[in-house]
Formats: C-alpha cells, structure tokens, sequence
C-alpha cells in the first residue's frame, strides 16, 4: 500500500472517529434527559413537608441500573416541585423506630433479595404502614425479602400481603417486551396523565403469582392481553389461570397507604414525563397528600363506586360476636368496613378480649384475618377513655398500631384529649346526645365529636359528627348528610334481621344522590 494510500486511510478513520465522538458528546446525558422530563409541579400541595425514604439495597442479586436513575429523578422530582424531601439510603438501620419516625412514606426502589431479617426491624416496618405510612414499590420489590439465590424463596409472607404480590416471572429478552397498557380505572386521580387511554409500552414486565388478587388491591394499570397478542402477533405464554397480569395498583394495609408499580427494569422509564408524573402522583398517595380511592378493584360495585364519590363508607358493627366471627359476616355482606370494640374476644382460638393486652404474634393473626377477608377495620370501641395520661397515651397508641381512625367511647375527659387527638392523628366520637357532645367540643379539637344515631339532626352537629350508628336506614337523614357535605369515618350498621335490607336501602340512597 503506498504512504499517501495509508495517510488517507488514517485521516479517514480520525474523522470517522471524531465524528462519532461528536455525536455522542452532543446527546443529553441521563441527568439532562432527567431534568428536560421532570413534572413542573405536584398535583397539590403537601398538607406539611414530607419526607420519603428511598431504600436501594439487594442482597444475592447485582441490582438494576435503572435503581441510580431512579434515585436521581425522584430526588430531583421533590426538589422541583416541593413535594416532598428524599433521604436515600441502603443501610437496614435507617428502620429503627426512631428513623422510621421521620418519614411519611418509604420507597423499596428495585429492591431484590432478603434485604434484612432482624425481626424488630421488620416490625418496625410493618407498624410504620398499618399505623399510617406509606409504601412504594417499583419493579424489583415484587421480590423483596425473598432468599434470591434460592430461586426467590419466601422469606417474609406478611410484606408479600402488604406489598400485594410475589413473583417476578416474565418473557426472556432484554427487558423490551412491548404491549399494550390498559387503564382498568380510567377516572382513578393516579391515572390522570394517561388521559383515559390505553398506550403501548416497552419494558419487562412480570406477571405475578399469589398472594397478587383483585380482592386484595385497586389494579390501576394491566396488560391489554388481546391487544398485545395482535400487537406481537403471536398468542401469550399463559402464566396465570386467570390470565390477570396488572402493572400497577394502590391498597391500604390498615390505614397504610400502598403503591406498586412493574414498570422500573429500563433506565428511561426514569425520564419518560408521562411515566414521571404518573410516579409523582403515587408518591404523593403514599405521603398522605393525595386522597385517592384504594378500595380492591373486585369490591367495586356502582353502589361502591358512588359512595366513594360520595365520601361515605358503609360497615358493620357487632360487639356480641368474636371479631373474626365479626370480620366474616363483614365479608358476607359485601362490605369492606368493619367497627371493632375490646368488650370482643378475639376469636375461639384467642380467647382473649381485643384489646392493649394482645401479644404480637395475637396481633398479626388479627391483621393477616382482615387481610384474608378484604376488611379494613376503622373505629374502636372503649367503654371509657382512661383518666391517667400513661394510659391515655397507650390506648391511641395503640390505636393507631390497629390502624383504626376513630375511637368510640362513652366517657373521656376532653380537656385531656384535645391536644392527643392531634398528636396521634385519631378521632375520638362520644356516644351521647348531640347537645352534650357540642358542649363539651366547644373550643376544642377538630377530631373531637360525637357517635350519633342516624336519624340526628345534622344542621346542629356538622362537622362534630364522627360516626354514624344504625339500626334503620333513613333517606331524609342521608339527604341532609349529602346537602352539609359531611363525611364520617362509617356508617356502623348493627346486626340486625334487616342487615340486608339496610344494606340496599343505603346503596340505592347512594346510587341517587352520586348522580
């Protein structure tokens, strides 16, 4: 080859590769592309600064890359928009109760494997969000806490539950699998960016095995499986009986707020800006900001759907049978809400009264029966509020601990519950006439009230009203209850021959007035 051919050949070459270089230099780098997506602002304003936990620790598995994406925008996303303050960390210290105590919610970010077994810590986590916390997971979470190298095996069954799902089974490639994404509730407040719309997307995307149901969580997000199969052209490995493969949903466990969501395998889900302001949404669900409804997508019958417009929950309140009896008949009737009281013993095989004298592991059998049942329990009832301040302070501890959001009682000392309502986030609802519970709230705290008898004049008590109790269901009452726009913690019915009834009488009531 002569000099001048291979002077040429190298110069060829220093341009090629300089035009390559140029070219890559001038792409956005991922913070760019981060920033050029991030949402200008939160869909509302935080009720009071938030802060969220990331926690990006596996254990047995390399990790996603996607993880450090993820870090970034949603650090950026509370920065921009001041929604919320991030702290992450991979450390299991940082779930010591007194840490744990500075966070409204916590982000599991593609957590994979058994990321700590200390069983304190786990049930600092698990009182963290049954008394009111948040949690989120993305991805990799669907198989948090399990032994990875063993092939996932189980190693906390009670996160499975909360979290909503196990399993992380999907299609081999190289996480690109695309499909469409159906809405299963369009109108849902988290599913506000989609505007209403199935999409197509590319990702990995898992389908899930048990304890993963319907009866258990508000699926937001599924696979279309008639459109992704005339889409990849080809007909889906079946890997459910029921063909139910969701990608995202939100549930409460006791009055923790809980959000999941498959989409999380690629980076540039990270600084997609639909997808961003879709994860903006659920972290202000989990933060207490957002309100949204959580009720599992099986439950939702139109009845359902209009009192959840309306603001009303429907329960059911026995203090003559067990709790487990009582949590059964809730199911049996089709209701979702249920009144406890610690007059009740527990259950044939805990006869113990329900109440502060419950051991731990007692507890956890009390939350893994609701779970099972689709029962959320919301009021508690105590005869008397006692006197001495330890004692008042154990009650709405635990209280709150049960995941309850009202107390019922027949006597308390108001002048010492006013600021412990406050502090504990609890209501307290006097079982007395209505003049004497105005009286007494005079001047006091908002979550003070009473528990009154449906067929009470509400013009007199408006937002003093806490709980409502019935034995009959009357229209007129629920029309003024609609017109005040008050909205209690439940309607209580008691059990009653005409339970039935009732029942339709207040859906029908509802159907009506959500119109």
């Amino acid at each position: 080859m002569s000099l001048s051919r291979r002077n040429f050949l190298k110069g060829a070459t220093a341009i090629a590769v300089t035009a390559s270089w140029l070219a890559r230099a001038a792409e956005p780098t991922e913070q760019q592309r981060i920033e050029a997506a991030l949402p200008s602002r939160a869909a509302v304003k935080p009720r009071r600064p938030r802060k969220l936990l990331i926690f990006d620790r596996n254990v047995g598995y390399g990790g996603h890359p996607s993880a450090k994406i993820a870090n970034t925008a949603f650090t950026r996303m509370g920065q921009k928009t001041g929604a919320f303050e991030t702290t992450v960390s991979s450390n299991p210290e940082v779930f010591h109760r007194e840490s744990l105590q500075k966070f409204d919610a916590v982000f599991f970010n593609n957590t994979v494997g058994n990321l700590f077994t200390d069983p304190v810590l786990r049930q600092n986590l698990i009182e963290f969000v049954y008394s009111g916390g948040g949690l989120l997971g993305v991805h990799g979470t669907s198989v948090a806490f399990t032994r990875w190298p063993e092939g996932a095996k189980e190693d906390w069954p009670e996160f499975a539950l909360m979290l909503g799902t196990r399993g992380a089974a999907h299609m081999p490639g190289d996480g690109s699998e695309e499909v469409i994404v159906k809405l299963d509730d369009p109108t849902h407040p988290l599913n506000r960016v989609f505007d209403g719309k199935s999409f197509p997307y590319r990702s990995e995307f898992f389908r899930f095995h048990d304890p993963y149901s319907r009866n258990r969580v508000r699926v937001l997000l599924s696979m279309d499986n008639a459109a992704t199969e005339k889409l990849q052209g080809a007909p889906l490995k079946p890997f459910r009986k029921d063909n139910d493969y969701a990608i995202a949903w939100v549930r409460n466990y006791g009055r923790g707020r809980v959000f999941y969501c498959s989409l999380g395998h690629n980076p540039y889900i990270f600084w997609d800006p639909k997808m961003l302001a879709f994860y903006l949404d659920a972290i202000q669900f989990a933060l207490g900001d957002l309100d949204t409804p959580t009720l599992p997508s099986a439950k939702l019958t139109p009845a359902v759907r209009a009192q959840e417009q309306l603001g009303w929950r429907l329960g059911f309140e026995t203090h003559t049978s067990t709790l487990f009896d009582a949590i059964e008949k809730t199911a049996q009737l089709g209701l979702s809400f249920l009144g406890g009281s610690s007059l009740q013993q527990v259950s044939a095989e805990i006869p113990r009264n329900f109440d502060l004298q419950l051991t731990e592991d007692e507890w956890k059998q009390i939350r893994l029966k609701l779970d099972a049942h689709s029962v959320r329990l919301l009021t508690y009832h105590v005869p008397q509020i006692p006197d001495a301040p330890t004692e008042r302070r154990k009650l709405l501890a635990f209280a709150r601990k049960i995941g309850v959001e009202t107390l019922v009682t027949e006597s308390a000392r108001l002048d010492a519950m006013d600021k412990l309502c406050d502090q504990y986030d609890i209501r307290v609802a006097i079982r007395a006439e209505p003049e004497t519970v105005l009286k007494a709230c005079a001047g006091r705290s908002q979550r003070l009230g009473g528990c009154f008898d449906l067929c009470a004049r509400w013009e007199r008590v408006k937002d003093r009203l806490m709980t409502v109790h019935a034995r009959t269901i009357s229209q007129e009452a629920l029309h003024e209850l609609h017109r005040l726009g008050i909205q209690p913690t439940m309607f209580a019915l008691e059990s009653t021959p005409d339970v039935a009834k009732n029942i339709e009488s207040f859906n029908k009531i509802s159907l009506d007035l959500a119109k």
